[in-house]
């Protein structure tokens, strides 16, 4: 299996596809950048949400590098990436270099891509690694602690979990807090104010088998939505399931 450095020189290149099951074994992270001037308001953000946007790292001003992966560059190294301006979807590049400035912060938050590989290990299938189909995300009517001038509805990620798996799914995934941790939520879709779960908001529809569930987790797309919500003059975020895969083994986001 490729190492995480072999696939961010893949996307370096141009590759653009979701990394859902790219590196077992290693972190991935979803990226927020943001001008200096909005990035307090991030922090607050995430400190008030920490189950949608669990912060691994925070760059200083201007940097495209990461203690998460050393020599890693983050105008490059992931597969796709979007770019708005006051809100708006200008973009979706597999490079951001020539919007890149030096007020620029970014902020590195925990996948649940991370915990699929924990998932497959406690005997839990992973539907839509099975199917080779990025996750299913969607937009819910709950909303998120609004932090500055930022605010939005929580976005989470779903996978269908046979019936009699959903206890160890929450029992891996909440020994994973910087990853998302436990499911926000489990079974009927209504309760987030979901309206149909073949109709994903982000990403891609995932196919049930008989006897699962529908299983719910907080999602790193969540800033996304106060991006577009709270329309800052300038922002890069991944594209939807093109995460950043870091050197970082999931074992460090693992507790005992």
């Amino acid at each position: 299996m490729a190492a995480p450095a072999e696939h961010r020189a893949q996307y370096r290149a141009g590759l653009a596809v979701p990394t859902s099951g790219a590196a077992p074994g290693f972190t991935q992270a979803n990226l927020v950048v943001l001008p200096r001037d909005w990035a307090w308001d991030m922090l607050l953000f995430a400190q008030r949400n920490p189950r949608p946007v669990p912060v691994l790292e925070v760059t200083d001003p201007g940097s495209p590098e990461t203690t998460l992966a050393p020599g890693a560059d983050l105008r490059t190294d992931l597969p796709r990436y979007r770019v708005w301006r006051d809100g708006e979807l200008v973009d979706e590049p597999t490079d951001v270099c020539d919007v890149w400035r030096d007020d620029l912060v970014a902020f590195l938050i925990g996948c649940s891509f991370s915990f699929e590989t924990a998932l497959r290990d406690a005997g839990v299938p992973v539907r839509n690694l099975e199917q080779g189909r990025n996750v299913s995300m969607y937009r819910t009517s709950v909303p998120c602690r609004p932090a500055g001038r930022l605010s939005g509805p929580l976005v989470v990620s779903m996978r269908p979990v046979p019936a009699a798996l959903v206890a160890t799914a929450v029992q891996v995934t909440a020994r994973m807090p910087q990853v998302h941790g436990a499911p926000v939520h489990v079974g009927d879709p209504g309760g987030l104010g979901i309206a149909d779960l073949a109709a994903p908001d982000y990403g891609d529809p995932v196919e049930a088998q008989p006897g699962d569930v529908p299983v719910f987790w907080a999602c790193g797309v969540t800033p996304q939505a106060a991006v577009l919500a709270s329309r800052p003059p300038l922002a890069i975020t991944h594209a939807p399931g093109h995460m950043f895969v870091t050197d970082v083994p999931d074992s460090v986001y693992r507790l005992p």
